[in-house]
Parts: C-alpha cells; structure tokens; sequence
C-alpha cells in the first residue's frame, strides 16, 4: 500500500490527536480498501490545521457554519510532531492550512521551527491574497516556506472577487504569485472549487495563471455542501461540469502542468479519468469537523459494488437529493 516509512497507522501513533485521518476522505477503518493513498505521494505529507479566521468570505466556504467553534492544531501537538520528524524523518513535508493561515502573525516562526526538524518541504494553504505584499511573501520564504497552494476561485478580477466576495482579492493574490514566481525553488499548487458560479471559468483559470512557470500542479475540487442538501445551489450538475473540466485538464496538460481532480466521477471522464486523485496528506484538524464533513456521504453509486475505481468517491447526498443516482450516466470501470 505504502512504504513502511510512511505507515500511516505508525504516523497516527505519533499524532495522537483525535479526529485525526488520513487522507480527506478516508477514515482508519477504511484504509483497507484502499489501493494506495495517493496517486501523487500525499502520504509524505502531514497537514496541520492552524488556524479558523478568515477575511475572505467566499460564497463556497465549507466551513462557514463551525469556522468560529473549531479549535487549531495545540502547540503540543505542533511540538510532538516536530520532535519526530527530527528523530525519524517520517515525512518529507509539512502542510500548515487553515480557514487563512496567513492570519497568524507566528506563521514565519512556526515555518523556521518547521524547517529545522528537518522538513523537507513546507507548504501553506492560502487565499493567496496577504502574499500581495511582497515583504511578507520574502519573509515566508526565507522562513523556510516553498511550496504556496493558493485558492482561485475565478478566471479574472471580476469572477475571483464575486465569488470570494471581498474587492481587490485577485489583484493582491496575482501579484504575490507573480512575485513568487521569480523563486526558482518555489513550487505553485493551485486549487479552484468548482460550483455552479465558477464551472465555466476552468478552461480560463488555466489560461489566466499559464505565464507561471513555477506553478506545478492545478486541482479542481468538485463542491460538497457539508450538509444532505444544496441551500445555495452551489452543486452542479456533473453533465454540465464534464465539458469544462475535460478542456481545463487538457490545457493543464498541454503545458506541462499537473493536474487532479477531486470529488468528480472517474468514470465521466474517460481517458483523462487518471487526473481523478482523491487522497490527501495525514490531516490534523478539530474532530467536530468531521461531523459535518461525514453529512456528505461520499461514496452513494448505483454501480458502487461493480466498480474497479479506486479513486472515485462516488455521489453525495446532496447530489442524489438534487439530481437523482445518475444512474445512466454513470457506468462501473473495469475491475483490475
């Protein structure tokens, strides 16, 4: 499954924290069925969850409704797992996210402390937007930070700064990338979510950030409302998603740029169906996450049982609630 290294159950050991998975989606208890973690190594990584504020107000925000009731990663915790990685080297990088982890004033110290256990890599889940002051962006590579996986939620301007409801957000966020850019050891991860808003703009999303010759990897997350239905109407239909997607997935392909998508039938998109990678690093996060998170109840197909994916996370609740089982859209892939 992995390498000894990064066993997961030992790393779970180290962690000691409750609500702790591995993998987004994928509890202890179904490791099992599980091929491999990661199609992409997510399991050399560790991902602490360090702060709830946020100044952006995106009209997707998963956790919108528990932001002000979670609790960060503790220092214990921070500590604990610093302390092993300098004894045994289990990962080769760390993951600080957040609701914005840019809004903690320790971020340069923690990332130092970070680096000096012996991270190979450190990343940051950002909105993107406080990397516009370029001092700071300095600050945070120097501190040791070399990896910046920034949040787009749109192809321009206009489209970024509806959907994350806040004026002036792409223009800040762009300028940081572009400043970041010019660090040859600095790798750009980019994650967009796809919604009912913002489909449409994924061919453009690659289109707007293809001058950045750092940027290694775009993720497209399909939306899950952490909830049995859609309120906001923010699901869309994966018929109506699948054109979009094939083409922004072309495009990242066709430059050079790795490309995954997450919570998006397999089976939906054929030959590019590999660009489907569900797992995620070791996550560290307030166990009442979790039970919002659990409400999606991944995995609901009509050909679930017949199906050879590994990948796939199948159709929410919300989904079926919405648009039915998609049962004649969906077709079962080829057991291995």
């Amino acid at each position: 499954m992995v390498s000894s290294r990064h066993d997961p159950r030992a790393a779970l050991q180290v962690v000691q924290t409750p609500g702790t998975r591995v993998g987004l989606t994928t509890p202890v208890a179904q490791l099992d069925r599980v091929q491999g973690l990661s199609l992409r190594d997510h399991e050399k990584y560790v991902s602490l969850t360090m702060e709830f504020r946020c100044n952006l107000k995106c009209v997707h925000c998963m956790i919108e409704g528990t932001m002000d009731r979670l609790a960060p990663t503790s220092e214990d915790t921070f500590e604990r797992v610093c302390r092993d990685q300098a004894d045994t080297g289990r990962w080769e990088g760390l993951v600080l996210t957040g609701s914005e982890i840019t809004l903690r004033r320790d971020l340069p110290e923690i990332a130092r402390k970070a680096k000096t256990a012996g991270f190979k890599h450190i990343r940051i889940q950002t909105h993107g937007m406080h990397l516009g002051r370029t001092d700071y962006a300095d600050r945070l590579v120097d501190a040791g930070i070399d990896e910046f996986f920034v949040s787009v939620a749109g192809s321009d301007a206009k489209s970024h700064d509806r959907i994350t409801q806040v004026s002036g957000a792409w223009d800040k966020m762009m300028q940081g990338l572009l400043h970041l850019d010019k660090y040859d050891h600095v790798k750009l991860i980019t994650n967009s979510v796809i919604t009912t808003q913002s489909y449409m703009l994924l061919p453009g999303m690659v289109d707007a950030l293809a001058h950045l010759k750092q940027l290694v990897q775009m993720e497209f997350w399909n939306f899950f409302p952490m909830a049995e239905s859609d309120p906001k109407d923010l699901a869309a239909r994966h018929a109506d998603i699948l054109p979009y997607l094939r083409e922004a997935i072309g495009k990242c392909r066709s430059r050079g740029c790795y490309v995954e998508a997450k919570n998006f039938p397999e089976c939906l998109l054929g030959e590019l169906g590999d660009a489907v990678v569900n797992a995620q690093p070791m996550l560290v996060i307030d166990p009442e996450f979790w039970t919002e998170f659990d409400r999606n109840g991944f995995y609901q197909c009509p050909h679930q049982t017949e199906c050879g994916s590994t990948e796939c996370l199948g159709l929410t609740t919300a989904y079926i609630n919405k648009f039915g089982d998609e049962a004649a859209l969906l077709r079962p892939l080829p057991k291995p």
